[in-house]
């Protein structure tokens, strides 16, 4: 059996065990271990499991992930996220679907400060559902708006998704980061645009909300602006080069953190229950982190992707046909995997294929966040589903699934837009030159 082979039946055997819902991390690593060691010696596989969980682990770039998530917990428990909410409510609330736009937009600006798409939707839905069931919503519009809504949090940086794609393509994650802001404020008008259309068409969908006066709108953005300050700073100072990712991940912290203490909203026992929500998270995705590094370890001398690579390179078919292909294959992927898991396994993958086509590694980042985004609320898995479906118990699963679809379209415009124009996505990274 030659190496490609051996990297064939590791896929197989792969999906094999999460279809048998083994932990993700666990799998890809035992797969990686098992191939690694077919392919080269027991002592080499020995010496990848010595060394990578270390050495990736203990990266200085990947700090970047348990501070960005304890920034979006305490933001969450100290009740500063129900402010973007509360001022996107006050300012649109009262038109015809106005409390979903708001929605999308108080997700939007809480991505901003998060980069989880689970922990957006939640902290959004606990927020906005009550509200649009109090004036008459229909349940598919709110929940659906909610779980696709919660999905900006992988998009509008800071991440996570980008984080772990630079980390495997050695890409700049700042210049990821600027990639994701047009291509976020692009989606969320989108959804904004089809929410709008669809209770155009049947009113009963989404009641106006109550109007309000100018001064309580001025009190919102009031309410919101230091919040939205400390956005527009971390943004500005990671364009500018002020300062790294990491820093900029401790400076966002320090000052959701100072902004909590000033409105007393942080306490000593909701500030333990940030640190251990951003602690268990951190902890699961270096887990993942952990399994799919070693897999990348087997997949490279089994030298599955270059093969790859060089065969779609050498077929007569158009580079975006070929592409095409892909992202069918992403969400389809998306289907069954969790996004982070997905993204983690059909990178090394998929890489080497989309540079040897010539397409632009920073802007198939901000595609593989896109097609990941479709996948936290495509069925079966949709996890954004299943944790407004823990907030909104009382709606079926089929009314949520039904009611996120329209969105899931959104997203595949948005796919084709940037695709068409990829200037979207590129025209910030663009600017910062070597940066």
């Amino acid at each position: 059996m030659s190496s490609v082979d051996v990297g064939i039946l590791g896929l197989v055997i792969l999906f094999v065990l999460l279809l048998l819902r083994m932990p993700v991390g666990l799998a890809m690593g035992l797969v990686g271990f098992a191939g690694y060691a077919y392919l080269t010696s027991l002592k080499g596989a020995y010496g990848v499991l010595k060394t990578v969980p270390f050495s990736n682990v203990a990266s200085y770039d990947l700090s970047v992930l348990p501070l960005f998530l304890f920034m979006g917990s305490l933001a969450y428990v100290s009740g500063l996220s129900e402010s973007l909410y509360r001022a996107a409510y006050r300012w649109i609330g009262g038109v015809r679907g106005g409390l979903a736009m708001a929605t999308v937009l108080g997700c939007a600006g809480f991505s901003a400060l998060c980069g989880s798409t689970l922990a957006t939707a939640s902290a959004m839905g606990r927020i906005a559902l009550p509200e649009m069931k109090k004036y008459g919503y229909h349940p598919g519009l709110a929940t659906g708006t909610i779980a696709a809504s919660g999905s900006l949090g992988i998009l509008i940086p800071p991440s996570s998704i980008f984080i772990i794609y630079g980390m495997l393509t050695e890409q700049s994650i700042t210049k990821l980061f600027m990639a994701g802001v047009f291509p976020g404020i692009l989606l969320s008008f989108l959804f904004m645009l089809q929410i709008y259309a669809r209770v155009s068409m049947n009113p009963k969908l989404g009641p106006p909300g109550p109007k309000t006066s100018w001064a309580e709108k001025a009190d919102a953005i009031k309410d919101a602006g230091a919040l939205l300050a400390l956005v527009v700073i971390l943004l500005l100072g990671l364009y500018l080069g002020w300062f790294t990712p990491t820093e900029a991940a401790g400076i966002g912290a320090f000052g959701v953190l100072v902004f909590g203490l000033i409105k007393r909203g942080v306490t000593r026992q909701n500030l333990l229950e940030a640190l251990v929500d951003a602690t268990l998270s951190t902890a699961m995705i270096f887990v993942i982190i952990i399994g799919a590094m070693i897999f990348s370890n087997f997949l490279a001398v089994s030298r599955l992707p270059s093969e790859l690579a060089a065969f779609v390179g050498g077929l007569p078919a158009s580079r975006y046909v070929i592409f095409l292909g892909i992202i069918i294959v992403y969400v389809i992927l998306g289907c069954i995997m969790d996004s982070l898991a997905m993204v983690l396994l059909t990178v090394p993958i998929f890489y080497p294929l989309v540079t040897a086509l010539g397409f632009d590694p920073i802007w198939f980042g901000v595609v593989v966040v896109l097609v990941a985004e479709m996948g936290v609320i495509t069925p079966p898995v949709g996890m954004n589903v299943y944790v407004v479906r823990g907030i909104a118990q009382d709606v079926p699963m089929g009314t949520i699934f039904s009611g996120a679809m329209p969105f899931f379209v959104m997203m595949i415009v948005c796919v084709i837009l940037i695709t068409v124009f990829p200037q979207i996505a590129l025209f910030l990274p663009g600017l910062m030159g070597t940066q």
